[in-house]
């Protein structure tokens, strides 16, 4: 082995020491189909609101131009693995369902001071700038991902493992060392089409192609304003985020736990009472969700969508809780509040 190939074989393992599950090895400029795919998700509006995916194109689709002074990148995986089942909470329609990754700690914060640890311990053994990456530019991580071996971007757009599964953070190190590429993923989803399938909105116009105009994770997360109508009742009770393609990946077999408590779920994000949430101020949201991925939407679009969850409950004994906010100073949650309670006047519960 030479040189280059130790100190890959070395950042391998210092990375699991550090607490990553898996690392792999690509080049800047191993994904040339990336621009055409990008485009065509752009050109087909699958992006919605999120205009930042249309901007700086250059950058997202091609890694060398983002930084043309790297000449390889560490991809690095993180698992969070739910302790249970996150479909079984969906039948409880009085609590609300958070997607697993955010029930404790924002997974940004803790991955990028993990990334920033190994790249100063590279810069260490052999000098080298470097660029530490985790959703903070346009990086596009599940091509790269794919590109260095680390699993394959499965029917539901996802990365998916033999080896980890579907419940794995990314985060990318780029540098300007030359470290010995990994060979990237084969496909093998097969033809199973159980993440397609169980989406509650058909948010897959075809394998391989999500439409966020219809996924429940941007219209919970990203989305701006008021819910197409006709979407709120697909919502059911998850207030924010969505892991149902996910959590039917017969992959997940292979999943492991993960060890960082950071990701360990809080108690009161586990099984969260609508009727708690909804009366939350914006104080007191920004309270409760310290540290939490869900402080970036804001109090008002997760109330939103918690009354989102109240109309879908069949809950009668939540219709003063939703009343309370048909005089909230946000016209968007006016309209919610209205809307939950119209859904309301016919449940039994």
């Amino acid at each position: 082995m030479d040189a280059a190939g130790t100190l890959a074989a070395r950042v391998r393992k210092q990375a699991v020491e550090f607490g990553f599950t898996a690392c792999a090895f690509t080049t800047p400029n191993a994904i040339p189909d990336a621009p055409q795919r990008l485009q065509g998700f752009l050109d087909a509006g699958y992006h919605d609101q999120m205009a930042w995916m249309a901007e700086r194109t250059t950058w997202r689709a091609n890694p060398a131009a983002l930084w043309p002074e790297a000449r390889s990148i560490i991809m690095l995986a993180e698992a969070y693995s739910p302790t249970e089942d996150p479909l079984t909470l969906l039948k409880h329609r009085d609590r609300g369902a958070i997607s697993v990754y955010a029930r404790n700690r924002d997974y940004h914060d803790i991955v990028k001071k993990r990334l920033k640890r190994l790249g100063r311990w590279l810069i260490a053994q052999d000098p080298c700038e470097i660029k530490v990456f985790v959703d903070t530019a346009p990086v596009m991580e599940k091509p790269l991902g794919e590109a260095a071996g680390l699993g394959w971007q499965g029917k539901h757009t996802n990365l998916v493992s033999r080896d980890l599964g579907s419940w794995f953070f990314l985060g990318a190190i780029f540098t300007t060392l030359e470290l010995p590429a990994d060979a990237p993923e084969a496909d093998h989803c097969g033809s199973c089409t159980r993440c397609l399938d169980i989406c509650p909105t058909n948010a897959f116009p075809a394998p391989y192609q999500l439409d966020a105009r219809r996924c429940i994770s941007y219209l919970t997360i990203e989305h701006h304003g008021p819910v197409d109508e006709a979407l709120r009742p697909l919502l059911g009770n998850r207030i924010y985020g969505c892991d149902d393609c996910l959590a039917v990946c017969p992959w997940n077999k292979y999943a492991v736990d993960t060890t960082e408590p950071g990701y360990w779920p809080r108690i009161e994000l586990s099984r969260p009472k609508l009727a708690h949430f909804v009366s939350l101020s914006d104080a007191e949201f920004r309270e409760v969700f310290s540290g939490s991925p869900i402080k970036r939407i804001g109090r008002n679009r997760f109330v939103r969508n918690v009354l989102y969850a109240i109309g879908n409950s069949n809950e009668r004994g939540l219709r003063p809780y939703a009343a309370r906010l048909l005089d909230d100073p946000d016209p968007v949650l006016q309209d919610a509040a209205r809307w939950a309670l119209t859904r309301l006047e016919t449940a039994t519960g």
